[in-house]
């Protein structure tokens, strides 16, 4: 590492430098991010694309003080570096370390914290219009991908600041990509508007030196103005922008800063919105990536000089998804899928090539891809619709309106339920189960292993109501489970017998369920496993009957615990006038949850065998004497 980064403490440090000496930092700070991300694994692609952009966007904006929201959030590693958090960088995504993501509480350089797509400019509106209120004086600056605009959230605040006449700043970040390739109409407005760049960079040279005519120079520029404006309707697509209300600058390279340095300096001096047009390359400075920057996008940890994962991957949940909702369609040609922007991420990269002309990317919009699914369902088809379950919480309401309420076979499957690691809070899936179990009509399962999965799929084509399906990231447990009864709406399995106590647990939780009942059995304890399967239609019979054998039950879920299997089995009991019974519940309590390993934030929360026996032996334990006459002696 070269003087430059080591002699950057804070953004003014940027201010001093000349444009060859931000050329070299910009190299070392890819180097070092690279570094970085190849240990740490990260997001790697979008950071190196917007390096040079963010040199420029902190040298010429005075921050803290004038803000900037990243939208999405995880391209501010280049961000962190250069407002003082370069020496902290090595921890990034680790327990207790950097966030991935913009987080308010870690510098008063993240004004706002994101890690979900569309929302940046809604944001910088509302800062906007607190700040003329409060008769404040600052910049107020949205940093969007092209990918983020075709999120409906963005099309609404992007219509509604442009009819405010706030001063406010989006940056338009275009690099042809979200995580994959981007789709839709304002991909394709995107892409005739860097065609017409030459147009664009002839008509202000063309501009500049008619003003410079003496005394009619002005008047010329004016007279043609009008008549160029209706051939621009025509030919110029960013036209769309300055008719909805904002001075479009644009397009630009936004790898080169000296040019990006120059627009936003114009963009200052404007009054109202402006968008400001940069195009970056994804992955720029690092040869996989840029050849593979989906791929790169988000990694784990890998080999610098090859780019190969440094642990080969094993089949995840995702991929068993994939192949099987493949065989499935083989069969049954009503079956359709559809993603938000996630094909690779969700297992359908394989059914998009076997069945395009049945597979639909809508991009990042899933109140879309849900209200979508539910017209093909009316229509006769059986739409597949999986999503992150973080992100299956922005379609909450064409869940209710459109699905539910209508009872119509909608397919909903939750890739990366509950805790899923170093992405942290605005990624952990553990809402999807308390938000959607109050819903009327929808049925919830959760499978234990792979094999269970693909039961519940077919078992989801045959079923003609909405069921939502929700699964780890990742692959499975520990415990490989011979047993798989068929599965028969709303029924459990009991899983293994028991008399002494009763354990309840949901998906990926039935392994650790499994892992507490045998170190029970070390110290006498004879525990009843049940995999709930259903959270909705629940199996009350199955449970009350063994609850009122064991006297004692603990329920463990990958999710809240509010309006979740705990909160389900609390009100069976109560329901049923079930007297003297040991309830413990085992989940995530009502907040939300950092980043950190999936281990780590487990154990944190007292999801690990060694915590739950210790609770479970101190409050509904006992120790046998006698085998033979089976006396319990209760010591907790």
């Amino acid at each position: 590492m070269s003087n430059i980064l080591n002699n950057i403490v804070g953004p003014q440090d940027l201010k001093k430098l000349t444009y060859n000496e931000k050329i070299c930092l910009a190299e070392e700070i890819r180097q070092f991010i690279i570094d970085i991300v190849s240990k740490n694994g990260g997001h790697l692609a979008s950071n190196l694309g917007v390096v040079e952009l963010t040199i420029a966007l902190h040298t010429i904006f005075d921050t803290p003080k004038d803000k900037i929201i990243w939208d999405v959030g995880h391209q501010t590693y280049v961000h962190k570096i250069l407002t003082g958090r370069k020496d902290e960088m090595k921890t990034i995504r680790k327990l207790n370390g950097l966030s991935g993501f913009p987080k308010t509480t870690e510098s008063e350089y993240d004004c706002f914290n994101t890690g979900h797509s569309s929302t940046s400019i809604s944001v910088a509106l509302g800062m906007a219009r607190a700040r003329d209120i409060l008769q404040e004086d600052n910049k107020i600056v949205a940093v969007i991908g092209d990918g983020a605009l075709t999120g409906g959230m963005a099309e609404e605040a992007l219509n509604d600041a442009g009819a405010s006449k706030s001063n406010i700043i989006v940056i338009l970040n275009d690099n042809e990509m979200s995580i994959a390739k981007n789709v839709g109409g304002i991909s394709l407005l995107l892409g005739k508007i860097r065609t017409k760049k030459l147009y664009t960079s002839t008509n202000e040279k063309v501009k500049s030196k008619l003003q410079k005519i003496p005394k009619a120079g002005k008047k010329i520029v004016r007279m043609t103005s009008n008549l160029k404006n209706s051939i621009k309707q025509i030919f110029i697509p960013k036209m769309y922008f300055e008719d909805i209300g904002y001075t479009y600058l644009g397009p630009i390279d936004g790898n080169n800063i000296e040019d990006v340095e120059e627009i936003l300096k114009q963009s200052k001096k404007c009054s109202g919105p402006v968008l400001v047009h940069v195009i970056t390359k994804k992955g720029k400075g690092y040869g996989p990536a840029e050849k593979n920057p989906s791929k790169f996008h988000g990694t784990a940890a890998f080999d610098k000089k090859t780019g190969n994962p440094l642990k080969k991957k094993s089949k995840d949940y995702s991929k068993t998804f994939g192949d099987k909702l493949i065989k499935i369609a083989e069969k049954n040609d009503k079956i359709v899928a559809i993603t938000a922007a996630m094909a690779d991420g969700t297992g359908l990269s394989e059914f998009r090539k076997k069945f395009p002309k049945r597979f639909f990317d809508v991009g990042i919009a899933e109140q879309h891809a849900v209200g979508m699914a539910a017209g093909m369902a009316k229509a006769g088809l059986i739409p597949v619709v999986p999503i992150y379950s973080s992100f299956y919480q922005r379609a909450y309401d064409q869940i209710i309106h459109d699905v539910c309420m209508q009872n119509l076979h909608v397919i909903m499957c939750a890739d990366r339920a509950g805790i899923v690691g170093n992405d942290g809070e605005t990624h952990q899936g553990l809402t999807d189960m308390s938000a959607l179990s109050i819903v009327p009509n929808i049925t919830i399962m959760a499978p234990k292993d792979f094999i269970e999965l693909e039961q519940m799929m077919d078992f989801a084509v045959k079923y003609r109501f909405p069921i939502f399906i929700r699964y780890p990231r990742g692959g499975e447990g520990d415990i490989q489970f011979e047993k798989h009864e068929k599965i028969k709406l709303g029924t459990a399995e009991i899983i293994e017998n028991g008399t002494d106590i009763t354990i309840v647990a949901i998906g990926k939780m039935v392994d650790l369920a499994m892992r507490v009942s045998k170190e029970l059995q070390k110290m006498g304890v004879s525990a009843e496993v049940i995999n709930a399967r259903f959270l909705k239609p629940f199996d009350e019979k199955h449970v009350i009957d063994s609850i009122e054998k064991t006297g004692k039950v603990i329920t463990i879920e990958d999710g809240l615990l509010r309006s979740g299997l705990a909160t389900t089995i609390n009100e069976l009991i109560v329901k049923n006038n079930i007297e003297n019974v040991s309830v413990q519940n085992f989940g995530y309590d009502d907040k939300y949850v950092k980043h950190g390993s999936v281990s780590e934030l487990e154990h944190i929360n007292g999801l690990d065998v060694e915590n739950i026996v210790k609770e479970c032996m101190k409050n509904v334990s006992y120790v046998i004497n006698g085998v033979s006459n089976g006396q319990k002696e209760y010591i907790g």
